[in-house]
């Protein structure tokens, strides 16, 4: 399945996108996308569901965050050895942790706003993957039965509040607007190997990520085990996986976002996003 929200903020709305496309409202079924959706038992009453019962939404407008609810917004950095190198990095013998802020969250195609002051703004095409059964201490072998779906995730990150404020990443990462999740929650049936998809990134037309998730570090069975030893994952739980190469601080010279700049990024399988970068401006982050 795919799964969606839609909807002003505030106001939003569940949806699924039958095999036609097309967006059919769940309103009448559940109240929201949220984490008893997500579990087990909650997909499969949607799975039970003819999507041609439901509601046509001829024209959804904005695209929210696929599903409510998330209590960690979980980051694994440096998990594609080139993207490591590109950094001048050494490539991780463990998995980086990191948080996102909550706040961070937006749809997948809300406005990128820039921090005030924001001299390095980048981006990070990345797949993430959503909980759906509480994981605490998960085997390896066991580790995918606790994802509910994955989705696409831009890890939009201010380079230099990341590596030159001191401390750690987080700062650089959890900005507001920093988190662009979505068009849709696929769910894991329907991905039967995430390490078999490729990844991409526009910026302003021109293709700078290109990549595929065979070639990260640790696969996302190994990361939602290992996360699970530090911390217990709950349903709507996020972590995302780490981006390939291209990143803005790999270009030589270096490349930045700037106010007007445009993204696009994708998955195989997830759906697109697309973000215009705007200039510090708060009614854009709270309207």
């Amino acid at each position: 399945m795919k799964l969606m929200r839609y909807g002003a903020k505030g106001a939003e709305k569940p949806a699924l996108v039958d095999a036609d496309g097309q967006v059919r409202d769940l309103s009448g079924v559940l109240r929201d996308i949220d984490a008893a959706a997500l579990a087990p038992a909650g997909l499969d009453r949607l799975r039970a569901l003819d999507p041609a019962t439901l509601p046509l939404v001829a024209d959804p407008g904005r695209i929210a965050v696929p599903w409510s609810g998330c209590r960690k917004f979980l980051c694994i950095g440096l998990n594609y050895a080139d993207h490591a190198a590109e950094s001048n990095l050494p490539v991780p013998a463990e998995p980086v942790l990191f948080h996102k802020s909550l706040s961070a969250l937006v749809g997948p195609n809300d406005p990128v706003v820039l921090p005030q002051g924001s001299v390095k703004t980048d981006w990070e095409v990345e797949l993430g993957v959503v909980i759906g059964r509480t994981a605490r201490y998960v085997d390896e072998a066991d580790a995918l039965r606790h994802v509910a779906g994955y989705v696409v995730v831009n890890d939009v990150s201010e380079r230099e509040y990341q590596i030159e404020r001191g401390g750690t990443w987080d700062k650089g990462k959890g900005c507001d607007t920093f988190g662009p999740v979505g068009p849709w929650l696929v769910t894991a049936d329907e991905v039967p190997d995430p390490q078999a998809l490729g990844l991409w990134l526009e910026v302003n037309g021109q293709k700078v990520q290109n990549g595929s998730t065979r070639t990260m570090v640790f696969g996302v069975a190994h990361l939602v085990s290992y996360v699970s030893r530090f911390m217990t994952l709950h349903p709507g739980d996020l972590i995302t996986t780490g981006t390939p190469p291209g990143v803005g601080m790999g270009q030589k010279p270096p490349r930045y976002l700037r106010d007007g700049d445009r993204m696009r990024l994708g998955i195989d399988g997830l759906g697109e996003q697309a973000q215009a970068v705007h200039a510090w401006d708060p009614a854009l982050i709270d309207g």
